[in-house]
């Protein structure tokens, strides 16, 4: 067994042909919050997407390794029974399918244990009182009519819920007010063990005001060109991203 949770190998990734991870390399231990942070178009959410399988996001060379299995021959399904999760950005809404049917059905393939799923109805009301969910919320269609709060706080529900491994949230923090923000935190951190990790993608330091990152890392132009304590996050605060183009520069040298 692998002494990390995540490996992320030398990854370069390609989207309709054009590459956006110019080779990533980041080991995520246990009980470890790694923090991903770069603007807009820096490949971030493209590493996240391609680390879960999806379609559209090819991995054209390096490797993923949860648990120190490669990940590259599991279709999604697979990496997520393996304990791989991914909070959406934008997630999509799936009308006709309620919040508590999807979260049954994905407990149900998870656990494949029907005895464990005689106390579902009690773990979700207890998930969504921790987020200040209304118990109604279970029986909305997924996403469909959903603010952008409420869809962030159902991203989270299902992580409270089917507790994976290893969490890969994708901006999570995007479009939150500072109630909504710290509640979600809550969220992330009542998550948090020595058992698991996460790799969280934002734009902003405000986030990591409230869930404390082992390590965080900028990303600029498919590369991660620099890597620290807390300190770099407050440093971008400060000086923006273009303070760290001449580290870009050398690792592109």
């Amino acid at each position: 067994m692998s002494n990390y949770i995540l490996q992320i190998k030398d990854v370069h990734v390609e989207v309709e042909g054009k590459e956006v991870v110019k080779g990533v390399t980041l080991d995520i231990g246990k009980g470890e919050v790694h923090a991903l942070m770069g603007k807009n178009g820096s490949g971030k959410s493209s590493l996240s997407n391609a680390i879960m399988g999806h379609p559209s996001y090819s991995i054209t060379s390096g490797d993923v390794l949860l648990d120190g299995v490669s990940v590259l021959e599991m279709d999604p399904n697979e990496r997520s029974l393996a304990g791989l999760f991914l909070a959406f950005q934008y997630p999509q809404a799936v009308p006709g399918v309620t919040v508590a049917n999807f979260l049954r059905s994905a407990l149900m393939a998870r656990r494949n244990d029907d005895k464990a799923m005689r106390t579902f109805r009690k773990e979700l009301y207890a998930a969504m009182d921790a987020l200040e969910v209304d118990h109604e919320f279970g029986g909305r269609y997924l996403n469909d009519g959903f603010s952008g709060g409420e869809k962030k706080r159902l991203e989270i529900l299902q992580l409270s819920m089917l507790k994976p491994t290893m969490a890969l949230l994708d901006e999570t923090d995007s479009g939150l007010d500072i109630d909504a923000l710290k509640i979600v935190s809550e969220g992330i951190n009542n998550y948090c063990s020595a058992e698991n990790g996460i790799l969280l993608v934002t734009h902003y330091q405000r986030i990591l005001d409230y869930v404390k990152p082992t390590k965080v890392h900028v990303m600029i132009d498919g590369k991660i060109v620099k890597t620290g304590g807390p300190e770099i996050a407050l440093e971008l605060e400060k000086s923006g991203y273009e303070s760290f183009q001449p580290e870009l520069a050398e690792v592109s040298g």
